[in-house]
């Protein structure tokens, strides 16, 4: 299916289906005219708990709250036709308990109308996927770099390498096993990417993975260059838009302060219709 195809919206069953075929292509959006461009080109766009770090200026995710992810897949929602949303459950909204997973996750669906839900973990998180999947939530997986872990697993650093590459192949199983539709693999060796996805009958979404993988995804504010605070080996920049943006505001400002703008042609005259 290309993404020309007129479909009014992919859905998790769609996108299972997918494997193994044309590549799928995923972006996180955090607003609705970001969503708009997304969705003309983009199979799956993630409401990422990354709108924490690139929006809201927090250190990490582990700050971000359901009502935020609420809010900026409200405004997601807007603008988007086709491709299928996908809400990130945040930080301490599925650890604790299945039932508490369950209860978050109908209320990200019911309140932003996402199409599925994504959360971190492997091995540990099967019965929880399990358990959303039997009562009709469909969840996206996401191993290797689990960021919402960082402060258990070191810091954000490639998983999966050596020996701990069977521990990361473990995970892909157990969650594709539970139900899950699709697994994202974070920062992960790319031979091992290419293990997973030949192993396991779900789509990989890769990022920082493998060209191999059954889809990618970057964090939109990163591919663009608008969030610059650092930049991760696997990002790559299809536009500089901050350095842009700060050379716009430069020549707004100094127009200003010169009293260049406005200009004749940006204020009005008594004589002139009003418009």
């Amino acid at each position: 299916m290309s993404h020309s195809a007129s479909v009014k919206s992919l859905t998790a069953t769609a996108i299972r289906a997918r494997k193994g075929t044309e590549p799928l292509v995923c972006l996180t959006a955090y607003t609705t005219p970001v969503a708009k461009l997304a969705d003309e080109h983009c199979d799956l766009v993630l409401v990422g708990d990354s709108v924490g770090m690139v929006l809201h200026g927090l250190p990490s995710t582990l700050n971000v709250s359901m009502e935020m992810m609420i809010m900026h897949g409200q405004a997601v929602a807007r603008g988007l036709d086709r491709a299928l949303m996908v809400v990130d459950m945040p930080f301490g909204s599925y650890e604790e308990s299945a039932a508490k997973a369950f209860r978050n996750a109908a209320r990200l669906m019911a309140e932003t109308g996402a199409g599925a839900v994504k959360l971190e973990g492997g091995q540990h998180m099967a019965e929880t996927i399990r358990f959303l999947v039997d009562r009709g939530v469909p969840v996206m997986a996401h191993i290797g770099l689990t960021p919402q872990a960082v402060n258990a697993i070191g810091g954000y650093k490639v998983q999966g390498r050596g020996e701990d590459g069977e521990r990361i192949r473990a995970d892909a199983r157990a969650v594709a096993d539970a139900g899950a539709f699709s697994v994202v693999l974070e920062k992960v060796p790319a031979a091992l990417a290419d293990q997973i996805t030949a192993e396991i009958a779900i789509p990989t979404v890769g990022i920082g993975a493998s060209a191999s993988c059954d889809g990618q995804i970057l964090v939109i504010d990163d591919m663009l260059g608008l969030f610059d605070t650092f930049k991760p080996k696997f990002v790559k920049r299809y536009a500089h838009l901050a350095a842009d943006a700060a050379h716009a505001i430069q020549a707004y400002a100094e127009e200003v302060r010169s009293r260049r703008f406005p200009a004749p042609e940006h204020v009005f005259s008594q004589e002139e219709p009003g418009k």
